[in-house]
Formats: structure tokens, C-alpha cells, sequence
């Protein structure tokens, strides 16, 4: 294809949009909230993800070690645990540490006034990696000299994967039931200035013009559609969420919500966008000129 030919198409493209303007301006803007929905869905899905892992590092292990060891013996074995696979971190616990929680936890009941150190053993707090391999790690745990009880609460473990799965498949969901909204808008912009010019379409054909000629402005079209709604759309994303922060900051004085700033998002959604805002475009717009060709 020549390249005077190439300018002329992609004029023709860009003349399209302003030639349906108030479908171009539908298809932008039903493609922008789209996509706006999705950014927030995505970064609120993504904070969300972030706090559901914190809160699952709180979900630790307890390991006991034989009370007959020496202080030594039972610090040594903290080296040991420290290597099994998935262990993020094991922390110590002395006896007169644990009994001083312990009394601190049930202040003022006299059934434990009489409790002292001995009565208890030295412990590891393990947190691990991935609590979803929590009974792999504590099987390796329970091999160990030394190790007498392990104390885990498999049933909050599976609980929050439970919560990251439910995250990951309701953001799948909506993501691909709003770029199937946008795809179909676009789809019908285009095809709908298709449809006005059918019988030009058909001209084109009868005189030896090519499949790729035709096709070419309306591919235009489409991507210019894609791409200004995603632009705006990033635009939107960025400022609404700089706004849901600065809101949240004031209401959540105790601090119990923390949301990552947008810059730590903006690479991964400005990709987002653009991918999302192609696809619709450029799809939309090929799927709607096929049956167009068969002239």
C-alpha cells in the first residue's frame, strides 16, 4: 500500500468519528465509564488483596519445644525452623515471657495466681509464607528433635484463601462482562457507519479495491474510539482515587485501612487502559466490517 494511500485512509478514519458524532461520543463515553469501573474495581480489588495477605501473616503458627531441653537447646531450634521451606519467621518465646502474656491476658483471675514458669514451655511464634501450605509446613515442623506440639488454626488459614479466591473470580467476572459492554458499543458505532455507506462500500469493491483498503479507515475509527476513551478514562481513575484517599485519610482516624498510593498502580493500569482500550477498539471494529466485505 502506498504511502499517499495510507494518509488518505487514516484521514478518512479520523473523519468518521466526527461524521457519527453523537454515536462517536456514546461509544467514548460508555467505553470510559467501562473502564473506569474497572480501574477502581481493580485497584480496590488489589488493595483489598494486599490486606487480606497482612491480615493472613497474623494468622501464625505455635510451636512448643520439649521442656526438657536447656534455654540453649530451645533457642537453637528456632536455626533449625527457620530453614523449613514456607517459614517466613520464627520468633522465640521464653517461658517467663509467655507466663507474663499469659497474666496479662487473664488479669485478676485467681484460678491462675498459683502458675509459674516452669508449668510452661519455651515456644517459637511461626509465621509462614503461604498459609495455604500451612499442613505441609507443620508436618516439616513436627520432624524436628525437639519439637513436642505445634498449635494451628487451619480453618482461618482456609478461610482467607478462601476470600482470595472469591476476589480473584468476582474481579475476572466484572472486568469481562464491562470490556464485552465497550467491545459491543464500538462494535455498533462502527457498523452503523458501515451501514450508511454499504452501497460506496460495494463501489469500492466493484472497482478493484482491496479488503484492507476498506477496512482500513473503520479500523481507525475504532482504535481512535478505544483510545480516547481509555485516556480519559486513566484521567478519571487517577483523580477519583487521589479523591477516595485524601476522604478515606479523614475518616479513618484510628488508621484500620491502608491503601497504597496511586503511583504504586500507575504503571499496571496505564497498561490496563491501553490494552483494554485496543482490544475494544480494534476488535470492535474488525468484527463489525466482516460482513460488510461479502458485497
Amino acid at each position: 500500500m502506498k504511502i499517499n494511500n495510507i494518509g488518505y485512509l487514516l484521514k478518512e478514519g479520523i473523519r468518521g468519528i466526527f461524521l457519527h458524532g453523537f454515536m462517536s461520543v456514546a461509544a467514548i463515553c460508555v467505553t470510559v465509564a467501562c473502564l473506569l469501573i474497572v480501574g477502581l474495581f481493580s485497584a480496590l480489588t488489589y488493595n483489598l488483596n494486599i490486606l487480606v495477605e497482612d491480615l493472613n501473616k497474623t494468622n501464625e503458627i505455635l510451636v512448643y519445644v520439649d521442656s526438657e531441653l536447656s534455654d540453649a537447646e530451645a533457642k537453637s531450634i528456632g536455626t533449625v525452623i527457620n530453614m523449613v521451606d514456607n517459614v517466613y519467621q520464627a520468633v522465640f518465646v521464653s517461658r517467663e515471657e509467655a507466663l507474663a502474656n499469659f497474666i496479662a491476658e487473664h488479669d485478676g483471675d485467681a484460678a491462675f495466681s498459683g502458675l509459674e514458669a516452669e508449668d510452661l514451655r519455651h515456644r517459637y511464634v511461626v509465621t509462614l509464607e503461604d498459609n495455604t501450605l500451612m499442613e505441609q509446613t507443620v508436618s516439616d515442623i513436627e520432624k524436628i528433635d525437639g519439637v513436642v506440639k505445634i498449635s494451628a488454626s487451619y480453618t482461618l488459614a482456609e478461610g482467607f484463601t478462601t476470600l482470595q479466591n472469591i476476589l480473584h473470580v468476582v474481579s475476572i467476572a466484572i472486568v469481562a462482562v464491562l470490556l464485552l459492554v465497550s467491545l459491543l458499543i464500538i462494535s455498533n458505532t462502527v457498523k452503523l457507519a458501515m451501514y450508511g455507506r454499504r452501497d460506496e462500500i460495494a463501489i469500492m469493491k466493484m472497482v478493484g479495491a482491496t479488503n484492507g483498503f476498506i477496512r482500513l479507515p473503520y479500523v481507525v475509527e475504532g482504535f481512535t474510539l478505544g483510545m480516547l476513551g481509555a485516556g480519559a478514562a486513566f484521567g478519571l481513575e487517577w483523580l477519583l482515587y487521589d479523591l477516595m484517599l485524601a476522604r478515606l485519610e479523614e475518616l479513618d482516624t484510628l488508621k484500620l485501612f491502608s491503601f497504597v498510593p496511586f503511583d504504586e498502580l500507575l504503571v499496571p493500569l496505564l497498561g490496563t487502559f491501553f490494552a483494554a482500550g485496543l482490544f475494544v477498539g480494534v476488535v470492535g471494529s474488525w468484527t463489525s466490517i466482516r460482513k460488510f466485505m461479502d458485497v
